[in-house]
């Protein structure tokens, strides 16, 4: 096959163009009326009280860190396999990160691992965790909700792989990722190769009006107009405290609202995907595992371990099959390894990071394509 097949690509139809031209042509292209729009939307897409778009992703794990008070020194507890910015926003307010290794069948940061960082220390050592929803896979947030309650701890789902993903709790209650009924916040991405593309951007969700008031003044500058009264003109404004600039446009935002109304129709094809290599991988190659009981596979990736790694990624791509690599554990990382950290037994995460690799995943991936990757595949393994 001549045409080169990503491991991931977004896909942008006549309506997104047709909304994002409408914008530019509009009133405001930042700070208008399309960015509470998506925010409305996507919160009511998740099942969150409320929803504050950012410039990124990370922005948004930076303001979520600094929203729940994390302050320096103090420490967190995150995965080893995920992007560097779960544990970086713990970094950027001077707090330490401390990784607990994954449960290697579903490559998610695992309970028991924490549990046993947790039991080594004494309560109150640690304020926090970030779970991951690696691959679209969602964490089962009620577990670590029981754990963390017993800690006093905190927690951010890191949900960027996992917009449209669910876990059914013990009340057979359907917990779509993101919705922080069971987190205290959660975070998306929209880079393009995420479910929702808007160029840059990221969502933040929560259920708390004090941490959402919070969010909303780090995400500009620290800046509030609450306090207006009679006695100041329209321009009164005041900063309360040392924000950013982590706004989303209103450009973006309109490419977040046509994107967003598409996805629960594209998590249904990322799925249909991923049970087509399922099927052909079955008894040959492990796979990601689905836990029983209610989980939905978000599917923002599909991957695979196999023994020589490196010898499939090369021989994929002379197919011009670009797959990727999810991730370099953090902990091996110079700039984690030179500052040093602390952490449980990790490996787990080192194993399947040897073995890992990510086959194209993606809901405008033909079927041709699919069979195309499944054949090179299954003949390398041979």
């Amino acid at each position: 096959m001549s045409s080169i097949i990503p491991y991931g690509r977004q896909h942008i139809e006549k309506e997104d163009i047709e909304a994002v031209v409408d914008t530019l042509t509009a009133d405001f292209l930042t700070q208008g009326p399309k960015v509470k729009e998506f925010e409305d939307k996507f919160a009511k897409y998740v099942g969150a009280k409320y929803a504050v778009a950012v410039s990124n992703a990370t922005a948004g794990l930076h303001i979520a860190v600094l929203a729940l008070g994390l302050k320096p020194g103090e420490r967190v507890i995150t995965t080893p396999i995920t992007f560097a910015a779960s544990a970086n926003c713990v970094r950027y307010a001077g707090g330490e990160v401390w990784f607990a290794d994954i449960d290697p069948e579903t490559y998610l940061l695992s309970l028991e691992s924490t549990k046993q960082l947790l039991e080594s220390k004494p309560k109150g050592f640690f304020k926090g965790i970030i779970p991951v929803d690696f691959a679209g896979l969602p964490v089962n947030l009620e577990a670590f909700r029981k754990l963390a309650d017993e800690y006093d701890l905190w927690i951010i789902e890191d949900a960027c792989h996992a917009p449209g993903g669910y876990f059914t709790d013990s009340s057979n209650k359907k917990q779509m990722c993101g919705n922080s009924n069971y987190a205290d916040i959660g975070i998306f991405s929209f880079h393009p190769v995420k479910h929702i593309a808007c160029g840059e951007g990221g969502m933040v969700t929560t259920n708390s009006k004090t941490i959402y008031d919070r969010l909303m003044r780090l995400r500009t500058h620290g800046i509030t107009k609450e306090h207006m009264s009679e006695n100041h003109g329209g321009w009164f404004y005041e900063m309360q405290e040392l924000g950013f600039n982590y706004r989303l446009t209103d450009i973006q935002s309109a490419l977040g609202i046509t994107q967003l109304a598409k996805n629960k129709n594209g998590v249904i094809v990322r799925n249909k995907i991923a049970n087509k290599y399922k099927k052909a991988f079955k008894g040959k190659i492990k796979f990601q595992s689905l836990p029983t009981g209610g989980t939905y596979n978000a599917h923002h990736l599909f991957v695979i371990e196999v023994e020589n790694r490196k010898g499939l990624y090369d021989f994929l791509r002379t197919h011009n099959i670009f797959a990727q690599i999810h991730y370099i554990p953090v902990h091996t990382l110079p700039y984690y390894k030179e500052i040093g950290y602390g952490s449980a037994d990790l490996s787990n995460a080192e194993k399947y990071y040897s073995n890992c690799i990510s086959l194209p995943m993606y809901p405008t991936l033909t079927d041709k394509e699919q069979m195309f990757v499944i054949e090179k595949v299954l003949s390398y393994i041979k």
